[in-house]
C-alpha cells in the first residue's frame, strides 16, 4: 500500500498511520486549504505514539478500506501528535470536554474548514458497541449534517469557539499575594479525596500526580501539619510496593487501573519518572526512609539504562502493548513484555527458589489478576511486593540473608530473561519540557543521593538541548528525532527546562546553567508573557492563537507552564535582585489568585510556588572549596525555600553582596531576610547551624 502524506513526518505518531488507506494530513495549511477549496469539514484524530486506544482505533477503523473510504470521500483527515502540538490537543479536549463531560485519546474531532469544532469524542469502536455508535455510522452521520445543515453548524461552531475563548480568559483583577487561608482549603480538599486505607487521591483509576505531593510537603514545612506529610508518604509506599513500580527493571507506569496500585496501565511516561523521582528524593530528605532513596535510584537508573539517547537527552515514552510472540510481532498485548507465568519461573529458578519469589511477588499458579475484563493477563502474574523480605524467610523459615540474597539472584535471573522478550515499542522523539523536568529530578538526585554520575548525565542532556534545540532566532524547539530539531517551544519547554537548569546550578555550581535560566527566562518572558493581563499564554504558534490563546493553569499528570513559569520567576527574583522578575510574578499572582481561590485543587504545583512566596528570604551560599560532607550535609535537609549560591565571582553582576563571602574561605553561610549568620567551616557546625534554622 502507498505511503500517505505522514511518511514524511517525524513524528513516531504520526509515522505509525503512515501506511493506513486513510489519506492523512499532517496539521498545516495545506490540509486547511484543501478543507475550504473542496468545502470538506476536517477530520482531526489526536493521540500519541504510546497511547493503547490510539492503537486499537487505528487496527479497527484505520486500517480498515471501507471506513477510510467514507473518511476520504467526505472528509479530510488530519493527524496530530499531542505531545508535539499540546497547544492544539488542548483546544480541542476544552471542547470535547464542555461537549461530552469526558476527554482522553485517541481525540476525534470534527471541525469546519476554518477550524472550528462542531461534533468531538475519543474513542470510537468499529460497529454499535459499549453504548457508542460505530465509527462508520458517524461518519455519515457527520457527512449528512454537513451536507443538509450547514448554515446552523458553522453558526453554531463560531459560538461554541467564542464561548471557550471567554471560558478560558484569566485577567490580572486579583490579589498579587495568596493568603496562607487558600493553602489551608486546598490541603482540606486533598485530606477529604485521600485514600486512607491504599494511598493516592480518589479513586480507580489512580493516577500519580506529584504536583500534589510537592505542595502538601510544602505545606507541611510551613505549618507542621504531619497529615500532609502523611499522605504523600503512605501514596509513595503504596505505589512503590504496587505493580505500577516495574519491580524488576524500575521506573513507574502510567497509572493503576485498580484502587490498590496493583494492575497498571503498562506504559511508561518520561514526565511520570521526572516527577516521581523529585517525589520520592524529597520524601526520603524528610523521613530518611531507604525506600524512598531506593525507589529514586531505580527509576533514574531505569531512564539511563532504557530511555536515555545516545546524545545525552531522554527519549519520550515506551508503550503499554508488547509482542506476544516474536514470530508474530503484529500481535500485541497489554503489559505482556512484564508478565510471568508461573511455569515461565520456576523454569528459570527451579521448584523452591520459585515458591520464594512468588511468595514475596504475590504470584499464583493460575495468575493472580482476578479482574481481567479483556482477558489480557490470563494465567500471567503481575509483580508487587506481597511480603518483605523478613516475612518470606519467616514463612519459608529460612535466615533473612539467605532468602535476601535468593530474591536477588532471581530477580537478576528474571530480568536477563525478560530483556530477551520484544521491549514494547519506544517513542524515541525528544521533548524539551519532559528534558526538562528529568534534568531536574536528576540533578537533584546527585546531590541528594551523593552520585555524582548523576550530575554528569544531567548536565550531558542539558548541554545537548542548549546546543541542538535552538531556532535562528534563538528560541527554543520543542522536538528532536533523527537530526532534526523542529516545532517552535512552548511555555512549559521554556518553564521546565529554565527549573531544570536551576536545579542543575544548585547541584553543580557551574554557573552558565544559571546564566542560561535568566536569558531563556527573558526570553520566555518576550515571547508568552501577558504584560496586561498577567501569566503566560502557553503558546506563540500563530495557528494556536488565532483559535485560542490560552494560559494553562490545570496541574494534572504535568504540572502547568504558568504554575512552574511562577516558580522559576521567585527563584530568580532571590538569586539576581531583578525587580522585573518580581513584577512578572506578582502579575502572574494576579491573573490567577481568584482561579486559585475557588478551585486549589487543581492548581497544586501553584500553590507550592505560593509557599515560597511566603517564606522567609533564605539564602545559602557556598564560599571556597568546603569538605564534601558539608555539601552532603546541604542535602540531607528537606528545605524548599532556599536559594543556593556559590559565592563565585560571575554571581557579582545578579548578587554582588554574594562575592563578599568569598573573602571568608571555605565556609558555609546561612543568610536570611538579607542577614548572614556567620558561616560553618566544617559538617558538624553546619549541621548544627541548619537544624536550628529549620
Amino acid at each position: 500500500m502507498p505511503a500517505n502524506r505522514l511518511e514524511h513526518e517525524k513524528s513516531p505518531y504520526l509515522q505509525q498511520h503512515a501506511l493506513n488507506p486513510v489519506d492523512w494530513y499532517p496539521w498545516g495549511e495545506e490540509a486547511f486549504e484543501k478543507a475550504r477549496r473542496e468545502d470538506k469539514p476536517i477530520f482531526l484524530s489526536i493521540g500519541y505514539s504510546t497511547c493503547h486506544w490510539c492503537h486499537v482505533m487505528e487496527r479497527e477503523s484505520f486500517e480498515v478500506e471501507a471506513t477510510a473510504e467514507i473518511l476520504n470521500k467526505w472528509f479530510v483527515a488530519v493527524k496530530v501528535d499531542r505531545e508535539e502540538r499540546p497547544d492544539i490537543d488542548r483546544i480541542y479536549m476544552n471542547y470535547v470536554q464542555a461537549a461530552t463531560g469526558g476527554g482522553g485519546w485517541p481525540m476525534s474531532v470534527w471541525l469546519t474548514p476554518d477550524l472550528h469544532p462542531f461534533v468531538g469524542g475519543t474513542y470510537f469502536p468499529p460497529d454499535n458497541r459499549y453504548g457508542r455508535p460505530g465509527f462508520p455510522e458517524i461518519l455519515t452521520r457527520v457527512a449528512n449534517g454537513w451536507r443538509d445543515d450547514r448554515a446552523r453548524i458553522v453558526e453554531s461552531s463560531a459560538q461554541v469557539m467564542e464561548e471557550l475563548r471567554r471560558q478560558s480568559a484569566v485577567t490580572s483583577n486579583g490579589p498579587d499575594h495568596v493568603p496562607p487561608s487558600v493553602m489551608d482549603s486546598a490541603f482540606q480538599q486533598f485530606r477529604r479525596t485521600y485514600d486512607s486505607k491504599l494511598g493516592g487521591f480518589g479513586g480507580p483509576p489512580k493516577f500519580p500526580r506529584p504536583s500534589v505531593h510537592n505542595f502538601l510537603l510544602r505545606y507541611w514545612k510551613r505549618t507542621g501539619q504531619d497529615e500532609a506529610l502523611d499522605m504523600v508518604a503512605e501514596t509513595l509506599v503504596a505505589m512503590e510496593k504496587g505493580g505500577m513500580n516495574d519491580q524488576l527493571g524500575g521506573g513507574f507506569h502510567r497509572y493503576s487501573v485498580d484502587e490498590y496500585w496493583f494492575v497498571p496501565h503498562f506504559e511508561k511516561m518520561l514526565y511520570d519518572q521526572a516527577q516521581l523521582v523529585t517525589s520520592y528524593l524529597e520524601a526520603f530528605q524528610i523521613t530518611g526512609n531507604a525506600t524512598f532513596s531506593l525507589a529514586a535510584r531505580r527509576t533514574i537508573d531505569y531512564v539511563l539504562r532504557e530511555m536515555t539517547a545516545p546524545e545525552g537527552a531522554f527519549w519520550s515514552a515506551e508503550d503499554a502493548d508488547s509482542v506476544v510472540d516474536p514470530a508474530d510481532p503484529h500481535h500485541k498485548s497489554e503489559g505482556w513484555f512484564y508478565i510471568w507465568s508461573w511455569a515461565e519461573v520456576v523454569d528459570l529458578l527451579g521448584e523452591e527458589k520459585a515458591r520464594w519469589f512468588a511468595f514475596r511477588y504475590g504470584m499464583e499458579p493460575d495468575g493472580n489478576v482476578a479482574n481481567d475484563p479483556h482477558h489480557e493477563f490470563t494465567g500471567r502474574n503481575i509483580l508487587f511486593e506481597a511480603h518483605s523480605i523478613e516475612e518470606t524467610a519467616h514463612h519459608f523459615e529460612r535466615g533473612p540473608d539467605e532468602v535476601m540474597q535468593a530474591i536477588f539472584d532471581a530477580q537478576q535471573k528474571l530480568f536477563a530473561a525478560r530483556a530477551a522478550r520484544v521491549r514494547p515499542h519506544l517513542d524515541d522523539k525528544i521533548l524539551t519540557a519532559w528534558n526538562g523536568l528529568m534534568i531536574s529530578a536528576i540533578a537533584r538526585g546527585a546531590a541528594i543521593l551523593d552520585e555524582p554520575s548523576y550530575a554528569v548525565a544531567a548536565q550531558k542532556a542539558a548541554d545537548f538541548l542548549l546546543a541542538t534545540m535552538r531556532a535562528p532566532d534563538g528560541g527554543l524547539l520543542r522536538r528532536y528525532r533523527q537530526g532534526e530539531a523542529a516545532i517552535g517551544a512552548m511555555l512549559d519547554d521554556y518553564a521546565f527546562f529554565i527549573q531544570g537548569l536551576i536545579d542543575l546550578y544548585e547541584a553543580t555550581f557551574e554557573f552558565r546553567y544559571l546564566e542560561q535560566a535568566v536569558a531563556l527566562t527573558d526570553d520566555q518572558r518576550s515571547r508568552f508573557e501577558d504584560r496586561e493581563g498577567g501569566g503566560f499564554f502557553a503558546s506563540a504558534q500563530e495557528d494556536a492563537a488565532r483559535l485560542n490563546r490560552i494560559k494553562d493553569d490545570y496541574d494534572g499528570a504535568e504540572p502547568s507552564g504558568n504554575s512552574v513559569a511562577l516558580m522559576n520567576l521567585l527563584r530568580l527574583h532571590r538569586i539576581t535582585g531583578r525587580e522585573d522578575l518580581l513584577a512578572s510574578a506578582r502579575n502572574l499572582i494576579r491573573a490567577f489568585s481568584t482561579r486559585l481561590a475557588a478551585t486549589a485543587f487543581g492548581m497544586p504545583q501553584m500553590l507550592a510556588a505560593c509557599e515560597f512566596d511566603l517564606a522567609p528570604n533564605r539564602e545559602i551560599v557556598v564560599a571556597g572549596d568546603p569538605d564534601p560532607a558539608m555539601i552532603r550535609q546541604l542535602w540531607k535537609h528537606f528545605d524548599p525555600n532556599r536559594i543556593l549560591l556559590k559565592a563565585a565571582p560571575e554571581i557579582a553582576k545578579y548578587n554582588p553582596a554574594v562575592t563578599e563571602l568569598a573573602k571568608a574561605g571555605a565556609a558555609v553561610a546561612i543568610c536570611e531576610n538579607f542577614t548572614c549568620q556567620a558561616p560553618a567551616r566544617n559538617a558538624d557546625d553546619l549541621a548544627r547551624l541548619l537544624n536550628s534554622n529549620s
